[in-house]
Protein backbone atom coordinates (compact mmCIF):
# COMPACT_ATOMS: atom_id res chain seq x y z
CA UNK A 1 0.00 0.00 0.00
CA UNK A 2 2.82 2.36 0.85
CA UNK A 3 4.60 1.70 -2.45
CA UNK A 4 1.39 2.33 -4.40
CA UNK A 5 0.85 5.70 -2.69
CA UNK A 6 4.45 6.66 -3.28
CA UNK A 7 4.33 5.86 -7.00
CA UNK A 8 1.00 7.61 -7.39
CA UNK A 9 1.75 10.86 -5.54
CA UNK A 10 5.45 11.34 -6.23
CA UNK A 11 7.71 11.32 -9.25
CA UNK A 12 11.11 9.77 -8.50
CA UNK A 13 14.09 11.91 -9.52
CA UNK A 14 16.64 10.07 -11.64
CA UNK A 15 19.99 9.54 -9.97
CA UNK A 16 22.73 11.83 -11.30
CA UNK A 17 26.02 11.37 -9.49
CA UNK A 18 27.72 14.38 -11.10
CA UNK A 19 24.80 16.69 -10.33
CA UNK A 20 24.71 15.57 -6.69
CA UNK A 21 28.43 16.30 -6.29
CA UNK A 22 28.35 19.65 -8.04
CA UNK A 23 29.32 22.61 -5.82
CA UNK A 24 26.78 25.38 -6.44
CA UNK A 25 28.29 27.85 -3.98
CA UNK A 26 31.94 28.79 -3.76
CA UNK A 27 33.49 27.97 -0.41
CA UNK A 28 34.94 31.05 1.27
CA UNK A 29 37.51 31.27 4.03
CA UNK A 30 36.92 33.36 7.14
CA UNK A 31 38.81 36.36 5.78
CA UNK A 32 37.31 36.06 2.29
CA UNK A 33 33.84 36.11 3.80
CA UNK A 34 34.75 39.07 6.01
CA UNK A 35 36.09 41.07 3.04
CA UNK A 36 32.98 40.27 0.99
CA UNK A 37 30.71 41.41 3.83
CA UNK A 38 32.75 44.57 4.31
CA UNK A 39 32.60 45.41 0.61
CA UNK A 40 28.81 45.12 0.72
CA UNK A 41 28.68 47.77 3.46
CA UNK A 42 28.54 51.01 1.44
CA UNK A 43 28.92 53.24 4.48
CA UNK A 44 32.09 51.45 5.56
CA UNK A 45 33.56 51.57 2.05
CA UNK A 46 32.86 55.31 1.68
CA UNK A 47 34.49 55.84 5.07
CA UNK A 48 37.50 53.78 4.00
CA UNK A 49 37.83 55.83 0.81
CA UNK A 50 37.80 59.04 2.86
CA UNK A 51 40.43 57.63 5.26
CA UNK A 52 42.66 56.70 2.33
CA UNK A 53 42.21 60.20 0.90
CA UNK A 54 43.16 61.82 4.21
CA UNK A 55 46.22 59.57 4.52
CA UNK A 56 47.33 60.48 0.98
CA UNK A 57 46.89 64.17 1.80
CA UNK A 58 48.99 63.70 4.94
CA UNK A 59 51.75 61.95 2.97
CA UNK A 60 51.96 64.07 -0.18
CA UNK A 61 50.31 67.35 0.90
CA UNK A 62 53.27 68.80 2.84
CA UNK A 63 55.54 67.92 -0.09
CA UNK A 64 53.38 69.93 -2.49
CA UNK A 65 52.69 72.72 0.05
CA UNK A 66 55.87 72.98 2.14
CA UNK A 67 55.70 76.63 3.30
CA UNK A 68 53.33 76.13 6.22
CA UNK A 69 55.37 78.47 8.48
CA UNK A 70 55.77 81.29 5.96
CA UNK A 71 54.38 84.54 7.39
CA UNK A 72 53.01 87.53 5.50
CA UNK A 73 52.12 90.32 7.91
CA UNK A 74 50.68 92.42 5.09
CA UNK A 75 47.90 89.88 4.46
CA UNK A 76 46.66 88.78 7.88
CA UNK A 77 43.19 87.35 8.53
CA UNK A 78 42.21 87.46 4.86
CA UNK A 79 39.04 85.67 3.83
CA UNK A 80 39.23 82.71 1.41
CA UNK A 81 40.22 83.75 -2.11
CA UNK A 82 41.78 82.32 -5.25
CA UNK A 83 45.23 82.98 -3.83
CA UNK A 84 44.45 81.55 -0.38
CA UNK A 85 41.69 78.98 -0.72
CA UNK A 86 41.01 78.80 3.02
CA UNK A 87 42.18 82.31 3.90
CA UNK A 88 45.08 83.34 6.14
CA UNK A 89 45.61 83.41 9.90
CA UNK A 90 46.67 86.19 12.25
CA UNK A 91 50.28 86.05 10.98
CA UNK A 92 49.38 85.86 7.29
CA UNK A 93 50.10 82.12 7.00
CA UNK A 94 48.06 80.15 4.48
CA UNK A 95 45.39 78.15 6.34
CA UNK A 96 45.21 75.40 3.71
CA UNK A 97 48.95 74.78 3.90
CA UNK A 98 48.86 74.63 7.69
CA UNK A 99 45.79 72.39 7.65
CA UNK A 100 47.58 69.92 5.36
CA UNK A 101 50.62 69.94 7.64
CA UNK A 102 48.40 69.56 10.69
CA UNK A 103 46.73 66.54 9.08
CA UNK A 104 50.11 64.82 8.81
CA UNK A 105 51.00 65.63 12.43
CA UNK A 106 47.70 64.44 13.88
CA UNK A 107 47.56 61.24 11.83
CA UNK A 108 51.15 60.35 12.69
CA UNK A 109 50.35 60.69 16.37
CA UNK A 110 47.14 58.66 16.04
CA UNK A 111 48.57 55.79 13.99
CA UNK A 112 51.93 55.51 15.76
CA UNK A 113 50.47 55.72 19.26
CA UNK A 114 47.83 53.07 18.60
CA UNK A 115 50.31 50.80 16.80
CA UNK A 116 52.53 50.86 19.89
CA UNK A 117 49.50 50.24 22.12
CA UNK A 118 48.43 47.28 19.96
CA UNK A 119 51.86 45.65 20.13
CA UNK A 120 52.26 46.15 23.89
CA UNK A 121 48.66 45.25 24.73
CA UNK A 122 48.63 42.13 22.55
CA UNK A 123 51.87 40.74 23.99
CA UNK A 124 50.98 41.63 27.58
CA UNK A 125 47.42 40.31 27.42
CA UNK A 126 48.48 37.21 25.50
CA UNK A 127 51.11 36.25 28.08
CA UNK A 128 48.73 36.88 30.98
CA UNK A 129 45.91 34.89 29.44
CA UNK A 130 48.00 31.93 28.33
CA UNK A 131 50.12 31.47 31.45
CA UNK A 132 47.22 32.07 33.83
CA UNK A 133 47.48 31.43 37.55
CA UNK A 134 49.61 33.72 39.69
CA UNK A 135 51.26 35.30 36.65
CA UNK A 136 47.86 36.31 35.27
CA UNK A 137 46.73 37.64 38.64
CA UNK A 138 49.85 39.78 39.16
CA UNK A 139 49.86 41.13 35.59
CA UNK A 140 46.19 42.06 35.68
CA UNK A 141 46.50 43.73 39.09
CA UNK A 142 49.19 45.94 37.54
CA UNK A 143 46.72 46.81 34.79
CA UNK A 144 44.05 47.61 37.39
CA UNK A 145 46.42 50.01 39.16
CA UNK A 146 47.27 51.78 35.91
CA UNK A 147 43.62 52.02 34.85
CA UNK A 148 42.64 53.47 38.24
CA UNK A 149 44.54 56.67 37.38
CA UNK A 150 42.66 58.74 34.76
CA UNK A 151 44.59 58.81 31.49
CA UNK A 152 43.95 62.50 30.88
CA UNK A 153 45.49 63.45 34.23
CA UNK A 154 48.62 61.46 33.42
CA UNK A 155 48.92 63.11 30.01
CA UNK A 156 48.38 66.63 31.38
CA UNK A 157 50.96 66.13 34.16
CA UNK A 158 53.51 64.69 31.73
CA UNK A 159 53.02 67.46 29.17
CA UNK A 160 53.23 70.08 31.90
CA UNK A 161 56.69 68.85 32.89
CA UNK A 162 58.01 68.06 29.40
CA UNK A 163 57.80 69.97 26.13
CA UNK A 164 54.82 69.56 23.81
CA UNK A 165 56.61 67.66 21.05
CA UNK A 166 55.37 64.73 19.02
CA UNK A 167 57.56 62.34 21.02
CA UNK A 168 56.19 63.58 24.34
CA UNK A 169 52.63 63.21 23.11
CA UNK A 170 53.32 59.65 21.97
CA UNK A 171 54.72 58.77 25.39
CA UNK A 172 51.69 60.34 27.08
CA UNK A 173 49.25 58.43 24.88
CA UNK A 174 51.06 55.11 25.27
CA UNK A 175 51.53 55.06 29.06
CA UNK A 176 47.99 53.79 29.69
CA UNK A 177 46.56 53.37 26.18
CA UNK A 178 47.44 49.67 25.91
CA UNK A 179 45.54 48.48 28.99
CA UNK A 180 42.14 48.13 27.33
CA UNK A 181 43.50 45.96 24.54
CA UNK A 182 45.48 43.88 27.03
CA UNK A 183 42.26 43.01 28.84
CA UNK A 184 40.53 42.21 25.54
CA UNK A 185 43.33 39.92 24.32
CA UNK A 186 43.55 38.20 27.71
CA UNK A 187 39.84 37.35 27.58
CA UNK A 188 40.17 35.98 24.05
CA UNK A 189 43.21 33.87 24.96
CA UNK A 190 41.46 32.44 28.03
CA UNK A 191 38.63 31.17 25.79
CA UNK A 192 40.99 29.76 23.14
CA UNK A 193 43.76 28.08 25.13
CA UNK A 194 41.66 24.99 25.97
CA UNK A 195 40.90 24.17 22.33
CA UNK A 196 42.04 20.89 20.82
CA UNK A 197 44.55 22.41 18.40
CA UNK A 198 46.36 24.07 21.31
CA UNK A 199 46.64 20.78 23.17
CA UNK A 200 47.76 19.05 19.97
CA UNK A 201 50.56 21.61 19.52
CA UNK A 202 51.67 21.11 23.11
CA UNK A 203 51.71 17.32 22.69
CA UNK A 204 53.83 17.67 19.55
CA UNK A 205 56.42 19.60 21.53
CA UNK A 206 55.64 23.22 20.68
CA UNK A 207 56.89 25.71 23.26
CA UNK A 208 54.55 28.10 25.05
CA UNK A 209 55.82 31.01 22.95
CA UNK A 210 55.25 29.04 19.71
CA UNK A 211 51.67 28.19 20.73
CA UNK A 212 50.97 31.81 21.67
CA UNK A 213 52.58 33.23 18.52
CA UNK A 214 51.39 30.70 15.94
CA UNK A 215 47.94 29.71 17.19
CA UNK A 216 46.42 31.91 19.89
CA UNK A 217 47.31 35.46 18.85
CA UNK A 218 46.41 34.89 15.14
CA UNK A 219 42.93 33.81 16.26
CA UNK A 220 42.46 37.14 18.06
CA UNK A 221 43.35 39.28 15.04
CA UNK A 222 39.71 40.19 14.35
CA UNK A 223 38.99 41.87 17.71
CA UNK A 224 42.46 43.46 17.66
CA UNK A 225 41.84 45.04 14.25
CA UNK A 226 38.47 46.40 15.33
CA UNK A 227 39.96 47.82 18.53
CA UNK A 228 42.83 49.37 16.56
CA UNK A 229 40.49 51.06 14.10
CA UNK A 230 38.21 52.38 16.82
CA UNK A 231 41.11 53.62 18.99
CA UNK A 232 42.83 55.76 16.35
CA UNK A 233 40.20 58.54 16.54
CA UNK A 234 40.52 58.50 20.33
CA UNK A 235 44.27 59.15 20.06
CA UNK A 236 43.74 61.87 17.46
CA UNK A 237 41.03 63.43 19.61
CA UNK A 238 43.27 63.38 22.68
CA UNK A 239 46.03 65.14 20.74
CA UNK A 240 43.57 67.75 19.47
CA UNK A 241 42.19 68.30 22.98
CA UNK A 242 45.64 68.72 24.56
CA UNK A 243 46.88 70.96 21.75
CA UNK A 244 43.69 73.01 22.03
CA UNK A 245 44.53 73.60 25.71
CA UNK A 246 48.07 74.59 24.78
CA UNK A 247 49.68 71.44 26.23
CA UNK A 248 50.24 69.53 23.01
CA UNK A 249 51.88 70.49 19.74
CA UNK A 250 52.96 74.10 20.03
CA UNK A 251 53.04 76.77 17.33
CA UNK A 252 54.70 77.24 14.82
CA UNK A 253 54.24 73.48 14.26
CA UNK A 254 50.73 72.74 12.99
CA UNK A 255 48.20 70.21 14.27
CA UNK A 256 44.43 70.02 14.26
CA UNK A 257 44.38 70.94 17.94
CA UNK A 258 46.33 74.20 17.78
CA UNK A 259 44.54 75.15 14.53
CA UNK A 260 41.22 74.79 16.35
CA UNK A 261 42.61 76.76 19.28
CA UNK A 262 43.72 79.60 16.99
CA UNK A 263 40.38 79.53 15.16
CA UNK A 264 38.39 79.75 18.38
CA UNK A 265 40.44 82.76 19.50
CA UNK A 266 39.40 84.60 16.32
CA UNK A 267 35.78 83.40 16.43
CA UNK A 268 33.39 84.70 15.12
CA UNK A 269 35.31 87.36 13.23
CA UNK A 270 37.31 84.92 11.08
CA UNK A 271 35.06 81.89 10.73
CA UNK A 272 37.30 80.15 8.19
CA UNK A 273 40.06 79.76 10.77
CA UNK A 274 37.80 77.58 12.93
CA UNK A 275 35.53 75.80 10.47
CA UNK A 276 38.23 74.52 8.10
CA UNK A 277 40.04 72.36 10.69
CA UNK A 278 36.79 71.60 12.53
CA UNK A 279 35.14 70.10 9.44
CA UNK A 280 38.19 68.00 8.52
CA UNK A 281 38.58 66.82 12.12
CA UNK A 282 34.89 65.90 12.46
CA UNK A 283 34.74 64.05 9.12
CA UNK A 284 37.89 62.07 9.95
CA UNK A 285 36.54 61.02 13.34
CA UNK A 286 33.25 60.00 11.75
CA UNK A 287 34.98 58.04 8.98
CA UNK A 288 37.12 56.03 11.41
CA UNK A 289 34.15 55.20 13.62
CA UNK A 290 31.89 54.18 10.74
CA UNK A 291 34.63 52.05 9.19
CA UNK A 292 35.29 50.46 12.58
CA UNK A 293 31.59 49.58 12.91
CA UNK A 294 31.61 48.01 9.45
CA UNK A 295 34.79 46.07 10.20
CA UNK A 296 33.33 44.78 13.46
CA UNK A 297 30.19 43.56 11.68
CA UNK A 298 32.25 41.94 8.92
CA UNK A 299 34.47 40.04 11.35
CA UNK A 300 31.56 38.86 13.51
CA UNK A 301 30.26 35.49 12.16
CA UNK A 302 26.84 36.22 13.65
CA UNK A 303 26.51 39.31 11.45
CA UNK A 304 27.39 37.49 8.20
CA UNK A 305 24.81 37.21 5.46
Amino acid sequence: MTEEVFEKDFTPIPKDLKASQKINRISLSYWQGAIRTLRQNKTAMISLAFIILIVLVAIFGPILLPNYQQEDLLHTLEAPSLEHWLGTDNLGRDVLTRLVRGTRTSLIIGFVAETINVVVGTIYGGIAGYLGGKVDMIMMRIVDVIVSIPQMIIMILLLTVLDGSVGTLLIALCITGWTGLARLVRGQILSLRENEYVMASQVLGASKWDVLRDHLIPNTVGPILVNYTMSIPSAIGAEAYLSYLGLGISIPEASWGNLLSLGSSQFPGSLWLFFAPAVVFALTMLAFNLFGDGLRDALDPKMRR
